[in-house]
């Protein structure tokens, strides 16, 4: 690049911290620098024209874990980190609603539904005998039962007559989300470049050499938020785990409100403007789905499709009005990343399929990091 004196001056000299990733990590990080070090000059550099993994990209379910999810959590890890999951995840929604208010983000809290597939008898025996164990052990956080057993009256087919109801469950809208905590981002003086990719880092004693695809300059500390991408920064315990969703056209009299789980989560829909939002599949095809490509397949879109066709709106006629696919970070364990990486570079990143819920809570953590 040909920068002018001012250009360099103003975006690439004296910055003190730079955080890769403009999405809801990246951003509550740099606001909450900025808080903490009000005459800092942070500079957010972001690869798209929007951020580009999940942050704009996801479904907008707030929430923190379907009892088939929660019980398959307590097979790999103790109820006490389990908890601590569900608390991050509860503590993550509260930070975000509170930080841009429901109304700017369009929360509605209609409840979460789980249901299971006419194959899945067991599992949801096993859940109903578990209700009331989960419901105890969340109770301290949400001091009432969580989980309740109800009969479907949305009129699915090929489910069992009997769901999961989550009371606190709710949905947000993502663009209004992302819209709204921009504008806070950018109102304190925070700086994001877009179209901007970082190619490596390089560390000195008192700063980081960053090196773009635009250009090259230093900055005092990194801050690393990028998710499902950050294996291309060297960070080995994150896989790349796509998302693929549809959405329909508006359905006349849609009586379908709230949030849906099926098949033990690996499919999830909601509604949204008169419209059912419908996503996963993932476990179609897991090898394929472990990209970085924003793309979507053959196999799962015409999957999404049958599902809404046989499940979810059997007697409605419906098209089809757009796709699109996100990127998630998973890993092997759920809890997310939030580290040094070295003295001038930190990271948090793993979000684990739950970053509506988490990764305000993460970008804070991350900031604190900086000391």
């Amino acid at each position: 690049m040909n920068l002018s004196y001012w250009e360099t001056k103003t975006w690439f000299s004296n910055i003190d911290f730079c955080i890769i990733g403009s999405g809801i990590t990246g951003l509550n990080c740099a606001l909450d620098l900025k808080q903490r070090f009000p005459k800092s000059k942070v500079l957010i550099l972001e690869r798209s024209i929007l951020p580009n993994g999940a942050s704009t990209k996801n479904a907008g379910f707030a929430c923190f874990g379907s009892v088939s999810e929660i019980l398959d959590d307590l097979n790999s890890h103790s109820e006490e980190e389990v908890l601590k999951l569900v608390q991050k995840r509860l503590k993550g929604l509260k930070l975000i609603r509170n930080q841009l208010g429901d109304q700017n983000i369009g929360y509605k809290e209609y409840g979460g539904y789980e249901l299971f597939t006419k194959e899945d008898e067991a599992l949801l025996e096993e859940c109903k005998e578990k209700l009331f164990q989960l419901n105890k052990m969340l109770k301290p956080v949400f001091g009432a039962a969580v989980f309740s057993v109800q009969n479907d009256s949305f009129g699915f087919q090929n489910i069992r007559q009997k769901i999961i109801f989550n009371q606190f469950e709710g949905q947000l809208n993502t663009g209004k989300m992302m819209e709204a905590l921009l504008h806070k981002v950018q109102k304190a003086g925070i700086k994001i470049l877009n179209n901007i990719t970082v190619e490596e880092f390089t560390e000195t004693k008192n700063s980081v050499k960053i090196k773009t695809d635009k250009l090259e300059f230093s900055a005092k500390k990194l801050l690393i938020a990028t998710n499902g991408f950050s294996e291309k920064l060297g960070i080995a315990q994150v896989k790349p785990a796509r998302a693929q969703v549809l959405i329909t056209k508006p359905i006349k009299n849609l009586k379908i409100k709230g949030t849906f789980h099926l098949d033990k989560g690996y499919y999830y829909f909601r509604n949204i403007d008169n419209r059912i939002l419908f996503g996963g599949g993932r476990n179609l095809d897991f090898k394929t789905e472990e990209t970085t490509e924003i793309a979507q397949t053959e196999l799962i879109q015409q999957k999404l499709e049958e599902l809404l066709n046989t499940t979810v709106l059997p007697k409605t006629a419906f098209e089809i009005d757009h796709r699109w696919s996100g990127i998630m970070g998973v890993g092997t364990q759920k809890s997310p990343i939030v580290k040094q990486i070295s003295e001038n570079v930190v990271c948090g990143v793993r979000l684990g399929g739950m970053g509506v819920a988490i990764s305000s809570l993460v970008g804070k953590e991350l900031s604190e990091l900086i000391k």
